[in-house]
């Protein structure tokens, strides 16, 4: 299937502010773009592209007044739903990758120190591997209520167990903490995630987050807010928490004003023109999915 996906994002700088974009699909999925990934910044704007520790392709730049950043454009998708392993085995960690070990370590947003003993008293019964994993999901799910509402930029895994409500990043961060608290590795992702093969949600679009863990050898994706297997995702960054794959991070004031996603389902014949229309909702409400450093 072909997917259209894109933004349109616009900030109010008042001083020459250093800024870093996370806006780039993953490098796995270049090969599946039908057409060119383009930044579009607002005139005299330079970005400077480098990769991260964690391989996500970042951009880097100076922003003073207004500035505005914007793509717009395709990527092949199999069409296929989240992968089900339920045989999936959970590793002992001595038996683990070593690039995975780094995703069992607490975090800025993921505090395995606080909710540790939690974590056991929970899951410590439940069978090791997906059963696990599916557990905490499940918990997760139902402990905490969605609300845009109720987004909070500083809100982390063990604030939202108490709050018991957030927004999808909010929803990663818990399940990634209590999977580490459970020795089992899971790592942040934030991309696009459109309404396909699901009734429409109600809010208007937006960048999505969910997780994933390594079990039987590979990383498998879950999602705590949805709990339900999702058609489309397209991963723009990975790591531990959202300090490590916000899509953009100020360093210094950057008061945000304009924010639109796109991310729908297109016919095979719109692969060379993609007409122009978005769902818009305020920018106040996207402070969540925003790094803001100084």
């Amino acid at each position: 299937m072909l997917i259209r996906v894109g933004y349109d994002i616009a900030f109010d700088c008042p001083a020459p502010t250093p800024m870093i974009l996370m806006l780039s699909v993953r490098p796995e999925r270049l090969h599946d773009l039908v057409t060119p990934q383009v930044i579009k910044a607002s005139p005299g704007v330079r970005l400077r592209a480098y990769r991260d520790g964690f391989g996500n392709a970042c951009h880097r730049l100076i922003a003073e007044g207004r500035v505005s950043f914007s793509a717009d454009f395709l990527v092949r998708d199999s069409g296929l739903p989240d992968e089900s392993a339920p045989s999936a085995i959970q590793h002992p960690v001595d038996e683990l990758p070593d690039e995975t070990l780094v995703y069992l370590l607490g975090s800025r947003y993921c505090e395995t120190d606080a909710l540790g003993d939690m974590a056991w008293s929970l899951f410590g019964r439940e069978k090791p591997g997906w059963s696990r994993v599916q557990a905490i999901v499940d918990y997760v799910h139902d402990r905490l209520t969605f609300g845009y509402q109720n987004a909070r930029a500083t809100r982390t895994a063990y604030e939202a167990h108490g709050e018991q409500v957030g927004v999808c990043r909010d929803f990663a961060h818990l399940a990634i903490a209590l999977c580490r608290c459970m020795n089992i590795p899971a790592r942040y992702c934030t991309g696009y995630l459109g309404d396909i093969g699901i009734e429409p949600l109600p809010p208007p679009m937006d960048f999505s987050a969910w997780f994933e863990v390594f079990l039987g050898g590979r990383w498998r994706t879950f999602d705590a807010r949805h709990n339900h297997p999702r058609i489309g995702r397209i991963l723009m960054a990975r790591g531990r928490d959202a300090t490590d794959a916000a899509i953009t991070t100020a360093f210094g004031r950057a008061d945000l004003v304009r924010f639109d996603v796109i991310a729908e389902e297109v016919p095979e014949a719109q692969a060379q023109e993609p007409e122009t229309s978005r769902r818009t909702r305020p920018a106040p409400l996207e402070a969540s999915q925003i790094g803001i450093a100084g």
